[in-house]
């Protein structure tokens, strides 16, 4: 847990007392997450575009399935969004039947959504005048990480008081969570984070490709240069399934396609020069084609194993 600033506040969120919490969006990284309010001692309303996951979420850990996003978040402490982009945040959030409608003032919006800066300026904007606090708060860690409850959460908010109330319930399913500036920042951050995901990748795809090719083993070749300076997460999780051919896993190829996109769209508007990600955005594009857009991202070898 980490360490807490300020003084001591009666508000619900600061004291640790359960709080009426919603949930929309139970795809393979919100339905961990919610779950993770519901085992935290949280009482939990959940919703989802495909009702029945919803209801099949409630069959196995209890609480309630609401029909629209305003159902779930009525009476709601803090209200969680983690859907695809940045349409269906709007429309889970300012759409018709959307969660702000029937948010109270005092209450917090926390979207974990990979989205875009822009769309979370705009969230902001749109709470403040319910007088509702805004938290943008992509995740980084996946499946994985969701379910164990170890996630890495990079969050923008203008208000340190906003962020520290929602932060204390983020615990329940973060190993780090932290503020990295005004709303936006963390979309920002998780852009960085794509970017060098995207280029770890490329240049791992390539490694293994090679080590192949040179007649070496490559579960030796990696134990071996994985203890020194070429170590990386993906290293460690992937290069063995890369060896293989397997993909039938992990964060999908679509869905990486969507969040470089942003990333680049980002740099267009602040000058950032992105040459490698913007190549590496057209292989996925590539992968994509070959009818690779639900294998993971470490599917960028299959480029080079078949070309």
């Amino acid at each position: 847990m980490r360490a807490r600033v300020g003084a001591a506040c009666q508000n619900p969120v600061m004291t640790g007392t359960p709080l009426s919490v919603s949930f929309c969006g139970l795809g393979v990284m919100g339905a961990p997450m919610a779950r993770h309010l519901a085992s935290n001692g949280h009482n939990v309303a959940v919703y989802n575009r495909t009702a029945s996951k919803a209801l099949a979420w409630v069959a196995l850990h209890g609480h309630r399935a609401a029909p629209t996003p305003a159902e779930a978040a009525e009476g709601a402490d803090i209200v969680f969004v983690c859907v695809g982009n940045d349409d269906d945040v709007r429309e889970v959030v300012l759409g018709e039947g959307g969660c702000l409608s029937s948010m109270a003032a005092g209450s917090i919006l926390v979207d974990h959504t990979t989205a875009s800066a822009g769309l979370a300026r705009e969230l902001a904007a749109a709470c403040a005048e319910r007088g509702v606090g805004f938290v943008d708060a992509p995740v980084s860690g996946g499946q994985a990480g969701a379910e164990n409850g170890a996630l890495t959460v990079m969050c923008g908010c203008d208000d340190p008081d906003v962020f520290e109330r929602a932060s204390r319930v983020i615990d329940a399913y973060a190993k780090r969570c932290r503020r990295m500036g005004p709303v936006g920042s963390g979309q920002l951050t998780k852009m960085v984070n794509q970017i060098c995901i995207a280029g770890l990748l490329q240049g791992l795809s390539e490694a293994v490709s090679f080590a192949q090719r040179a007649g070496l083993e490559v579960d030796e070749v990696v134990e071996v240069i994985g203890q020194g300076a070429a170590q990386s997460w993906q290293m460690d999780n992937r290069a063995s399934t890369m060896a293989q051919g397997e993909f039938d896993f992990g964060f999908a190829v679509e869905w990486m396609l969507k969040d470089l996109s942003i990333c680049l769209d980002e740099a267009s508007r602040n000058g950032a020069r992105l040459p490698v990600t913007g190549l590496i955005s057209e292989f996925y594009r590539q992968v994509e084609q070959r009818g690779g857009g639900r294998w993971d991202t470490s599917s960028l070898i299959d480029l080079l194993q078949n070309p």
